[in-house]
């Protein structure tokens, strides 16, 4: 269902406008005869902030190359090609859709003519990019159902609850940087990654029973369980998992008194111990 942000955008879109939308201080939308140029959001990681994470200039020279000479001198003179400042711009811009799409509350602000210097790498239509951050909240949903290990901070096991395991690139950095009070958005500025990746590696993460539990406050308004509560079923009309209202799930797989589940679980256990 589209949201007021949604239509606005679709508005102009159809008037080929271009210019600057901004959405209170949750970021800015560059529009050029209709379609989006570039994204700025407070929550992810600028496109400067992941070009200089990856060593290629400082943000400071960035910052200096957008006050003299523009996008033109970068290519001209630095170490980036078009097709990786392109290639840059593109994840910076749907992870910046991703959380900005779906903000509320702020009154947009549109700005005619105004145009961000690293804009016209890549351009995307409205409509694409909200198919996009609804199949990214769906791929999350299917992950881990859970949208709590979004913004809580990230706590991975001190023991890992088997002999071993694989971790990706991604996650392994997340592990390494996890503090006990960073959540995955602060996670992904520290490391320079874009913040959609960061939260795919933690709610994997979580799907893999290697993250503690959190605590979760109790919520009981509008008849929300509390943590220690027994998971209910969904009643028909009530909020689907990866909503942020739905009620909290528990880390870690369901436990069952199924027989099918224990005698599963018999034959794990017997064949760790062959390899043990």
């Amino acid at each position: 269902m589209a949201n007021k942000l949604d239509t606005l955008l679709a508005g102009l879109a159809r008037e080929r406008s271009t210019g600057a939308l901004q959405v209170g201080r949750s970021g800015t939308i560059f529009l050029s005869d209709g379609r989006v140029t570039y994204m700025e959001c407070a929550q992810t990681p600028s496109v400067e902030r992941l070009l200089a994470a990856r060593g290629l200039m400082s943000e400071a020279a960035l910052r200096r190359l957008q006050a003299d000479g523009g996008c033109e001198r970068l290519l001209a003179e630095g170490p980036l090609t078009p097709g990786e400042l392109q290639y840059a711009v593109l994840g910076g811009v749907l992870d910046a859709a991703f959380f900005l799409l779906p903000a509320g509350g702020a009154r947009p602000k549109f700005r005619p003519g105004e145009r961000h210097w690293l804009g016209g790498q890549w351009f995307f239509d409205v409509p694409g990019l909200v198919r996009e951050c609804a199949r990214r909240r769906a791929q999350l949903a299917r992950i881990w159902p859970s949208a709590d290990v979004d913004t809580l901070p990230v706590r991975p096991l001190p023991r890992l609850p088997g002999h071993g395991v694989t971790l990706s690139r991604v996650q392994w950095e997340v592990i390494v940087r996890a503090d006990q009070k960073a959540t995955p958005l602060e996670l992904a500025k520290q490391i320079g990654r874009p913040a959609y990746p960061v939260l795919l590696a933690v709610r994997r993460l979580a799907a893999s029973g290697l993250l503690a539990a959190p605590d979760l406050p109790q919520r009981r308004e509008h008849g929300e369980r509390a943590p220690h509560d027994l998971p209910q079923r969904r009643k028909p009309g009530g909020h689907p998992p990866h909503d942020p209202l739905a009620p909290a799930q528990p880390l870690g797989p369901p436990m069952t008194g199924d027989p099918t589940d224990l005698a599963l679980l018999m034959r794990l256990k017997k064949a760790l111990e062959e390899l043990s």
